[in-house]
């Protein structure tokens, strides 16, 4: 198994990592640290008006960060048997510029066993966006990550036998409104 503690003093050092997920290869940071997100943004060539996703390891730091999680949330977290990113209104205590512009969030309660220890052991979410250029196609396996991702990063996951043939996570949109809309299936 992979040093946690190394690598959760590089997440509160502000550095950024390339790690499997329960879904695709991911590049993270802390995100409650804007100057990381920053970098994130960065190393992607990404717009930050184009919101990124945050991991969770529990209800309980879901609700930390989300005042108002609407009750459907936990039906349809509970009945969903493929990884599923949700978006909520109103998050908190999140760095700025990992919030859209319509002040809404996108979190994912990981279940993955190295991604859940590395969010208990850092104590916060855990910025998580797939590990390639904006614009070109995400990446399947650690094999087609870029050289640009892989040099890019303060830290590489040493777990590259993880996730081959990985896809990105459902994506649905829940407003306070009561307003449900499947933005990826």
């Amino acid at each position: 198994m992979e040093n946690i503690d190394q690598i959760v003093a590089i997440l509160k050092q502000g550095g950024i990592i390339l790690y499997p997920t329960d879904t695709v290869w991911g590049i993270g940071c802390d995100a409650t640290n804007a100057n990381a997100v920053k970098k994130v943004y960065k190393l992607k060539q990404r717009e930050d008006s184009k919101a990124l996703i945050c991991l969770v390891n529990n209800y309980s730091m879901l609700e930390k960060h989300i005042d108002n999680v609407p009750n459907i949330a936990y039906d349809i977290l509970d009945l969903s048997d493929t990884p599923t990113t949700v978006i909520y209104d109103a998050p908190a205590g999140i760095a700025e510029n990992l919030v859209a512009e319509d002040n809404t969030l996108a979190i994912r309660i990981v279940k993955h066993k190295f991604c859940e220890k590395l969010i208990k052991y850092l104590g916060r979410p855990l910025v998580s966006t797939s590990a390639n250029i904006s614009g070109q196609p995400t990446p399947k396996s650690f094999e087609e990550i870029s050289e640009a991702i892989l040099k890019g990063v303060d830290y590489v996951v040493n777990l590259q036998s993880e996730n081959k043939n990985a896809k990105p996570s459902t994506i649905i949109k829940l407003s306070n409104k009561g307003e449900v809309k499947i933005i990826r299936e």
